[in-house]
């Protein structure tokens, strides 16, 4: 399979490009760098498998012969970015959707929307469900990045209904792991770096309120098994199967903010003291994948829990802070 990855030297969308080279496929990463990091896809620069070419989505897209599947991870994504770059967010969830869905319907590609658990914005439906449509304050700062997935996933099921385009879209909940940007404005990079530092752990509000985190290997399973399932199935399997609407793919188990900041602290054995500042603006009470669609329609569930999980990125911060230090 031949795969065009946008936003590829991301968090995530690099985690993909690893998974993708490792199971033999050839990956083509659009990235315009202003949130991903050569850093990220750098150990893959220079082999026969693999192509950086440093793009805005928003803009014209070219590549040259066959494309199989086309992934757009492509966006701002942590709280500070989208805040900081709220057109940059906006014209990527709009434009950029457009430009990659275009795309993939020129190459006749398969196409993946790399979606949010924000299109649910402050839910009043706990768990959140795929068929459940949100609580969402389009004006409010936190807007830009909900409406610009919410715009995106309608435009991927345009294309889907009006053009025939093969097309699947997963909803992401709170994912962590190695290739965090330290202090990004997620809480469990925040946490972890501010626990290493010795700092106070930032809490907003009481801290009750709730988060469901999903290791990065296990997202990037669920991500995988959506964009390859027809080609694992039987005809007669593939055809009843209803791929093109949102999939959760996220760690059912839900923990309180202070919960996770007493777990860093714990395994960072530090003496931080927690810090409580004022609840932003439009911050979801609750958070919580049912993720019953995707363990039927992929066979899949997280397998990695909070607290390995959590060791494993503690250590990947710490040996970024000692590589700084040096």
């Amino acid at each position: 399979m031949k795969t065009l990855i946008t936003g590829g030297a991301g968090f995530l969308g690099s985690h993909l490009v690893d998974r993708l080279i490792a199971d033999g496929h050839e990956v083509i990463v659009f990235d315009n760098l202003l949130t991903g990091r050569i850093d990220n896809i750098a150990h893959h620069l220079g082999t026969e498998t693999f192509k950086f070419v440093k793009q805005d989505v928003t803009e014209y897209l070219y590549v040259a012969g066959r494309l199989d599947a086309v992934v757009h991870f492509a966006s701002p994504a942590s709280p500070i970015d989208y805040l900081q770059l709220p057109i940059q967010t906006l014209k990527v969830g709009s434009l950029g959707t457009h430009k990659a869905l275009g795309l993939a319907r020129e190459k006749g590609a398969r196409f993946l929307l790399a979606s949010t658990s924000e299109t649910y914005g402050d839910p009043q439906v706990h768990p959140q469900r795929e068929d459940y449509w949100g609580h969402v304050n389009p004006v409010g700062p936190r807007g830009v990045y909900d409406e610009a997935k919410r715009f995106a996933e309608a435009m991927t099921m345009a294309y889907h209904r009006y053009h025939g385009v093969d097309t699947r879209i997963a909803r992401i909940f709170n994912t962590y792991g190695g290739r965090m940007r330290p202090r990004d404005g997620r809480v469990v990079s925040n946490f972890i770096v501010q626990a290493l530092a010795g700092e106070p752990l930032t809490v907003y509000g009481e801290g009750t309120q709730t988060r469901s985190f999903c290791y990065v290997s296990d997202l990037i399973d669920g991500i995988v098994r959506l964009l390859y399932l027809e080609d694992h199935c039987h005809k007669e399997q593939a055809s009843d199967l209803d791929v093109h609407s949102p999939v959760n793919i996220g760690n059912p188990v839900e923990f309180t903010v202070v919960q996770l900041a007493h777990e860093v602290k714990r395994q960072t054995n530090s003496k931080s003291p927690v810090e409580f500042k004022p609840l932003p603006i439009d911050d979801p009470q609750v958070r919580q994948p049912d993720i019953a669609r995707a363990n039927k329609l992929l066979e899949w569930r997280p397998i990695v829990p909070l607290e390995e999980g959590l060791a494993k990125t503690i250590q990947y911060f710490s040996e970024i802070a000692t590589g700084r230090e040096e």
